[in-house]
């Protein structure tokens, strides 16, 4: 298998993309210099009021990991096995033969990984909760026994979080599904959807009394068509386009009966959301005419994920064009699906470009020159503008409460210096001026309100398996030895001053 491909590989490999969307890339950033500086002494001083560096008090500035990819101990206490532990243990899916057998090892070392990001001055701290631990082999009619030792596991993670002055941001799935429930179809069976939110409620009410915030699922694009459109992910399959379509479906039912769950089963003021890889669509140039076309980009190249969602109903224009293959739902899904949400959260990386077209959506997508800068994952242009660009569209389309921004991050050829430092200066070019572009985009008005770096770790990058990096804490693989990046140091000054370091 190629692995250039990875997990946010969109829609553009594929026919079930509500208008054929390719994901390209440009560069449009801006900023004034910073003003904040370090005194002799070492100790940041605050920036100076208006400072266009600056973002709100009380922001939220976080790091995210996923349960595969961090936290090994594949067979201790009880949990089952998963379809990625199928996947990655299969000959020739993923790079080097690399498992999460052990990944970084997270379930035996999280209180000296919490110790760092405390250090860190995080404020927030994202985790996924792995369903084979709390439901180690799940039917299409049952979640079955609960275990109680993943219960406690996860009890034990929110409660060191806590202690650390670290606010728990949970989400429900991250695309490790029970193999027991792929044996019987998976997200191919619409009763996953109900086995899922059943699972979603069972954890919630369990987590209910430490954790305030919870995300269904995390980008359902990817794990929908990655491992069940092309095959380059668990578990694995090349559906054709009409059965792919009900798949996308049964992912948003699931979300939307999940957020049901939730709030079923946490007490008032539970927060509840989802993580969502929207297609980044980004205006070529800001002029009138790219930006109402990027406006109606968002809304169709998200047709089938983020768009009914927040409208309630599958667009029109999809349904057009999908024709016969077009997902099979009713008005109950739907009313599920739209489930009211206390916030959006979006995964972004590369941007899409848009520019106006006389065609019948009034928009086209511009592919990638050869030349458009990269970072070390194929996939992964540059375009800062895109976290400005796509948290604004999302609030014009859509005025949800509240966006966090759940994940953003570089994967970088990381090398250890002779003195053991990692300086990785790219990745830190890549992070400023993202988070430039979303200061602007919040100093508008755009009500972000967190950003979440993906990720805390180096990690097992599925596909890629450990041959991308995306930590801003180098993780040595063979001896579990953490050593914080230039980037980390980067993002706990800019922690520390509340403003662009």
């Amino acid at each position: 298998m190629s692995v250039s491909f990875s997990r946010r590989t969109l829609a553009r490999l594929l026919g079930a993309s509500a208008a054929a969307a390719s994901l390209p890339n440009l560069a449009r950033a801006g900023s004034s210099p910073a003003s904040s500086r370090e005194n002799g002494s070492g100790t940041l001083t605050p920036p100076p009021a208006g400072d266009s560096r600056s973002f709100p008090a009380g922001f939220l500035w976080g790091s995210a990991t996923a349960s595969y990819q961090v936290e090994g101990a594949v067979h201790e206490d009880g949990r089952g096995p998963t379809i990625w532990d199928t996947f990655s243990h299969t000959p020739g899916k993923v790079a080097n033969g690399d498992t999460g057998d052990v990944a970084d090892d997270f379930y035996h070392l999280y209180k000296s990984d919490i110790a760092m990001m405390k250090d860190m001055g995080l404020k927030s701290f994202r985790f996924s909760v792995a369903w084979s631990r709390i439901f180690p082999t799940p039917t299409m009619t049952s979640n079955g026994t609960p275990n109680q030792k993943g219960i406690d596991f996860y009890k034990r993670l929110v409660d060191a979080v806590l202690e650390a002055g670290i606010a728990p941001y949970c989400t429900l799935f991250h695309w490790d599904l029970p193999q027991s429930l792929q044996d019987q179809g998976g997200w191919q069976n619409r009763q996953t959807t109900q086995v899922f939110a059943d699972y979603a409620g069972f954890v919630a009410k369990h987590l209910g009394d430490r954790v305030k915030h919870y995300m269904t699922l995390n980008e359902m694009r990817s794990f929908v068509e990655l491992g069940y459109g092309n095959g380059i992910h668990a578990p694995g399959l090349k559906l054709n386009r009409k059965d792919l379509a009900q798949v996308s479906h049964y992912a948003v039912l699931a979300h939307g009966l999940g957020v049901q769950a939730i709030r079923a089963n946490t007490p008032a003021g539970t927060l509840v959301g989802l993580a969502d890889n929207a297609t980044a669509c980004t205006p070529v140039y800001d002029a009138p005419e790219h930006v109402a076309a990027a406006h109606k980009a968002m809304r169709q190249e998200n047709a089938m994920f983020l768009s009914p969602i927040l409208d309630g109903h599958y667009d029109a224009l999809y349904l057009k064009r999908m024709g016969a293959d077009a997902p099979v739902f009713t008005p109950a899904d739907m009313k599920a699906i739209g489930s009211p949400l206390d916030f959006v959260g979006l995964n972004v990386y590369p941007a899409s470009y848009v520019r106006a077209a006389s065609n019948e959506a009034g928009y086209e997508m511009v592919p990638e020159p050869s030349t458009a800068p990269r970072m070390a994952s194929p996939w992964l242009y540059v375009g800062p503008e895109a976290l400005y660009w796509t948290p604004k569209i999302v609030n014009d389309l859509w005025h949800p409460k509240a966006i966090y921004i759940t994940e953003n991050g570089a994967s970088s050829d990381d090398r250890l210096t002779p003195d053991g430092q990692i300086l990785d200066t790219d990745r830190t070019m890549f992070l400023r001026n993202y988070l430039l572009n979303l200061q602007r985009g919040i100093a508008e008005g755009v009500p972000v309100k967190g950003y979440f770096c993906w990720s805390f770790l180096d990690n097992y990058e599925w596909a890629d398996g450990y041959g991308k990096r995306f930590g801003i804490v180098y993780v040595d693989f063979a001896t579990q030895k953490r050593t914080p990046k230039l980037s980390a140091k980067f993002y706990k000054a800019t922690i520390a001053r509340n403003s662009v370091a």
